[in-house]
């Protein structure tokens, strides 16, 4: 492989690494209501769990900053929906009026925040160990072109150094996605 292609591939990597970080983020409770706390819910629908996203809109009134508001796109699986979100152990007991669900976000208690801000710092060091393993590998791609003689040695250790780099970089982006989530989570 060319120093290029390995380079390209290490980012990409390094890059959804980061992307699955993110997404388990949306997930995290703070004391504001986010559609993201239930988008990854499965709904027991039409005889398969199918994913929420697929079965209503979930919104946030702008006069209700505190609660979610899912519309079912048919009304016949509102009581699956309503199922599937008081079996998710997410705490939201939603309200039912027959057209719509709306799911009040109670307040954090402190004791709470602190369990989403360790919750957070799991999340953050599981991406940095992955973007540590894309670079493990990217740096054994680079020692096997330097002994393929597709590489030189010089070339070879710039290309560990800019791999490097990439790593230090997407780890401090790793970082930054979880000072901002935490900073979310402990105002109240």
């Amino acid at each position: 492989m060319s120093a290029d292609d390995i380079l390209l591939d290490v980012e990409e990597r390094m890059e959804k690494a980061i992307d699955v970080l993110k997404h388990a983020l949306t997930g995290i409770r703070t004391g504001r209501a986010n559609p993201g706390l239930v988008d990854s819910l499965r709904v027991e629908a039409y005889g398969s769990p199918t994913p929420i996203k697929q079965l209503a809109t979930i919104g946030i009134p702008p006069d209700q900053p505190t609660q979610i508001v899912i519309r079912p796109f048919d009304p016949g699986t509102l009581k699956d929906i309503e199922k599937a979100i008081q079996a998710s152990g997410l705490g939201f007991n939603p309200m039912n009026d027959g057209r719509l669900l709306r799911l009040n976000v109670p307040p954090l208690s402190t004791e709470v925040r602190r369990k989403m801000v360790g919750r957070i710092k799991e999340l953050t060091e599981e991406a940095k160990v992955s973007v540590r393993n894309v670079r493990r590998d990217g740096n054994k791609l680079a020692d096997q072109s330097e002994k393929d003689k597709s590489l030189s040695e010089d070339d070879c250790k710039g290309l560990k150094d800019e791999i490097q780099e990439l790593t230090k970089t997407y780890e401090s982006r790793a970082n930054d996605l979880a000072r901002a989530k935490e900073a979310e989570v402990m105002e109240e």
